[in-house]
């Protein structure tokens, strides 16, 4: 990709055009990183560079911003550009094609507004962005409250950014970020996803929440995680805060390679709390994994998250105390969930909660570690059922219902409890008086 991406400026260049790299690439090579992308910054008009540059497409060319594919990669090459007017706080209403300084100011964090000639090894920087890294400061360019007036997904941005790099805010920054947090609720919601699906992938995803929270963004984009401040737990069993306090420690628990979903049932596995909340002889939270699931269908819904991506931290959430009961289950009961799909991912789960506790107890998580371990080397893969639920509505002559399921699922604990195993041994069962009345 950077070999392509340099011959990409050596052709705007042979035509007498100047062409940078642009933005978070300049950033990333300072910081030692390789770029995931390599935006490409230039005098020549969008015209001039579908002219000058083969296999180009006009995603953005009213803003002055053509793809060029190059083999597998793709490039945004954009012509030095200023901005007037963003009545819908996300787009220009008007552009205006200028020069490199005149583009960096109308860029959105000093970080991000700076160039490099891969040519000569030369950095443009008119906005500072060198010190500003140096500091481990995000600082807005120019007027703050202009910024995100333009913008409002860079309220988003200057979390997200903060955080990924481990850097601080700039104090000019941080007052306008709380000025304006509200406007975060103009943003659409595809665009909120992604940027918090960043931050909780990241290593600094606790702290990310945390500055959500106290910079007052996060009520307006999860009040229903902000609703756990303040929620009491009983101080036998949780030394460590309230229901946000276990909250974010679970989250922060997590291992770093887990999944995004892991991260966010860890997050979300009590959400429910505040609405179950009561105090009988102690504090208690009844139904609250129930609730926990139904306020993360809302989350996921109203942010737009994949259906797939839903369902599976909903069933985290739902099931994450099956973790109880389960270390006393019959042998066909426990390996009916030892050999689900996203059982260890449920384990993740479990063992940030338990780690996210004070006092911290591992002794359950590692009996049904353990008890999973001799499962799974016994019988590694989930067996076919040996009967059908044609099977059974003929031999018991009852029509399809409820109870021909109750029967498939008690047989099939039963084989894979190795009580049954051939069809003639479960057929057999089947038959058998008591069981049919």
């Amino acid at each position: 990709m950077k070999p392509t991406s340099i011959k990409i400026i050596e052709k705007l260049r042979a035509h007498g055009h100047q062409a940078y790299w642009a933005g978070g690439c300049v950033r990333d090579i300072l910081l030692g990183y390789e770029p995931n992308d390599y935006d490409i910054a230039t005098s020549a008009k969008p015209n001039e560079i579908e002219k000058i540059l083969e296999n180009t497409k006009s995603v953005g060319k009213e803003f002055g911003v053509i793809l060029v594919i190059e083999g597998k990669h793709s490039f945004e090459v954009a012509t030095f550009r200023s901005d007037s007017g963003y009545s819908d706080g996300r787009r220009p209403d008007a552009i205006l094609f200028t020069d490199a300084k005149e583009d960096a100011l109308r860029r959105d964090f000093t970080i991000n507004g700076m160039f490099y000639d891969p040519l000569t090894d030369e950095i443009l920087d008119y906005v500072g962005g060198q010190k500003d890294l140096d500091a481990g400061l995000i600082r807005f360019i120019g007027n703050p409250h202009k910024r995100i007036l333009e913008d409002h997904l860079r309220i988003l941005r200057a979390v997200r950014f903060k955080n990924q790099f481990d850097f601080q805010y700039h104090p000019n920054t941080y007052k306008a970020l709380k000025n304006h947090a509200v406007l975060v609720e103009n943003v659409v919601a595809e665009r909120v996803q992604y940027e918090l699906n960043r931050m909780i992938e990241g290593k600094n995803r606790t702290q990310a929440f945390e500055d959500l929270s106290e910079i007052g963004i996060l009520g307006h984009v999860i009040p229903e995680l902000e609703d756990l401040h303040g929620v009491p737990q009983p101080k036998q069993y949780h030394q460590e805060g309230d229901v946000w306090d276990h909250s974010l420690r679970a989250l922060k628990e997590c291992d770093d390679n887990a999944s995004r979903d892991v991260k966010w049932a860890s997050l979300l596995h009590d959400i429910g709390k505040p609405d179950t909340f009561k105090l009988k002889k102690r504090i208690r939270y009844d139904h609250h994994v129930e609730r926990s699931k139904e306020i993360v269908h809302d989350i996921f819904t109203r942010l737009k998250f994949p259906k797939k991506d839903r369902k599976e931290v909903e069933w985290l959430v739902l099931h994450h105390m099956i973790m109880v009961p389960l270390v006393e289950m019959p042998d066909g009961k426990a390996r009916k969930w030892f050999l689900k799909e996203n059982f260890l991912n449920l384990m993740q789960v479990f063992e940030a909660d338990a780690k996210g506790i004070i006092p911290t107890d591992m002794s359950l998580y590692d009996k049904i570690l353990a008890r999973y371990r001799a499962v799974v080397k016994d019988m590694p893969v989930k067996p076919k059922p040996l009967i059908t639920g044609r099977d059974v509505m003929k031999i018991l002559q009852i029509p399809p219902s409820e109870k021909v399921g109750k029967i498939l699922d008690e047989i099939y604990e039963k084989q894979l409890a190795k009580e049954i195993k051939t069809r003639a041994q479960a057929l057999s069962f089947l038959k058998t008086k008591s069981f049919a009345d």
